[in-house]
């Protein structure tokens, strides 16, 4: 069976092709250019280098968020338009459990860090052991200390990744208590290899959705209706 996995979730962009259990094609790219720009010929030439034709493929997976708001959007629109034109099912894989997918097999805890910016964070805390990421914190936004401190709390060797460890590692390495370490390069960033084998586990436990009723996830307000809001609350006092 295949299927497409893409994750524009942040500025990473990445599509690949699985076939099954085995990786047909990958492409990944982390250039500041837009999704907008970058992401449908990328997924062309996994298809053209797979020698694929896209009515081939049976199952879109999607980073389906939090992340990045235009990322997400772009994203979703892609898969939208892809999917009706294929009559695929979509699964939306939370953004943090496929990080945690790059690392699988690896001991003890895993905790991807997506910057949010003001301080703030999407992240979550996982063990990799199995075949699936098993959630000990689901992926939530809250402030960089809250997350470190609960890890902290759980006394674990940890391993960081995702594009806010260069953020926040000075933070990181001065407030933790357990031993750590961040992922290498291959791993750190989003992978829509690993997109696309969460996606197959998905399908085959039933978790997977119809392109019309997909959504992204977002988990907190958008940059501008924050700051609709609070200029709302100011003209209210």
């Amino acid at each position: 069976m295949k299927v497409l996995g893409i994750d524009s979730s942040g500025m990473t962009a990445t599509a690949a092709l699985i076939d099954d259990d085995r990786l047909i094609a990958e492409f990944t790219v982390n250039n500041k250019r837009t999704h907008s720009e970058t992401l449908m010929p990328m997924i062309d030439k996994v298809l053209t280098a797979s020698e694929t034709d896209i009515k081939d493929v049976k199952l879109l997976a999607i980073a389906a968020g939090p992340g990045s708001f235009t990322g997400l959007r772009i994203g979703a629109a892609t898969v939208k338009g892809l999917g009706l034109s294929i009559n695929a099912p979509v699964a939306a894989i939370p953004t943090c459990e496929g990080l945690a997918m790059n690392l699988s097999g690896a001991e003890g805890l895993v905790c991807p860090i997506i910057d949010a910016r003001r301080n703030q964070v999407y992240t979550g805390l996982y063990r990799v052991s199995g075949e699936m990421p098993e959630a000990v914190i689901d992926q939530t936004a809250c402030d960089i200390s809250e997350i470190v401190e609960k890890i902290n709390e759980a006394g674990e060797k940890v391993t960081f990744l995702g594009d806010g460890t260069d953020v926040f590692r000075e933070y990181i390495e001065k407030e933790i208590r357990v031993p750590y370490g961040f992922a290498k390069a291959n791993a750190s960033l989003q992978r829509a290899a690993s997109i696309a084998s969460l996606g197959l586990l998905y399908y085959r436990e039933g978790k997977t959705v119809s392109v019309d009723d997909f959504s992204p996830v977002y988990l907190r307000p958008s940059q501008a209706e924050r700051v609709r809001d609070e200029k709302k609350s100011a003209e209210d006092r």
